[in-house]
């Protein structure tokens, strides 16, 4: 395979990133790209302007989203000694932050159904309903509990 064609094929991939990003997520675009090329990019640190260029981004795009990126700890920013230049990888972590955020906003809604289940009584088609998503989310952290993400 040709440098072009691997290139091609990396970028045909970074757009299914994005496009995840989007459908389930409800993220920009341009940030499920970056998350994207900085998954299989190399090497792992990139500069601003290397991923810009890489995804066809403007800078004042790119800039706000690596902001948002980073702030919620996916993304890092890393410096080298001797460099001026600010350079970004994606956090070893950051898809066992990913799902963790994920576990916990599912477990506050289970809150939220224990409350509904206590306002609807211990029978009916609300009862049945709320309980359905009320089991679902046990069965799911209990899961999680028994098997947690070791690296």
């Amino acid at each position: 395979m040709s440098t072009e064609e691997q290139q091609d094929r990396l970028l045909r991939w970074v757009e299914r990133v994005a496009a995840f990003c989007v459908e389930e997520w409800g993220l920009p675009p341009i940030t499920g790209r970056i998350l994207g090329w900085l998954m299989i990019c190399d090497p792992a640190e990139q500069s601003a302007g290397q991923i810009a260029e890489v995804i066809q981004a403007s800078r004042a795009s790119l800039t706000s989203n690596m902001r948002f990126l980073t702030a919620i700890g996916l993304v890092k920013k890393v410096r080298r000694p001797g460099d001026r230049t600010s350079y970004y990888r994606i956090e070893d972590d950051a898809w066992q932050k990913v799902i963790q955020r994920k576990l916990e906003s599912l477990s506050a809604f289970g809150e939220i159904a224990d409350e509904g289940l206590d306002i609807v009584g211990g029978e009916g088609h609300r009862t049945e309903r709320i309980k359905a998503a009320h089991d679902s989310l046990t069965w799911l952290q209990n899961l999680a509990a028994r098997h947690p993400l070791r690296r």
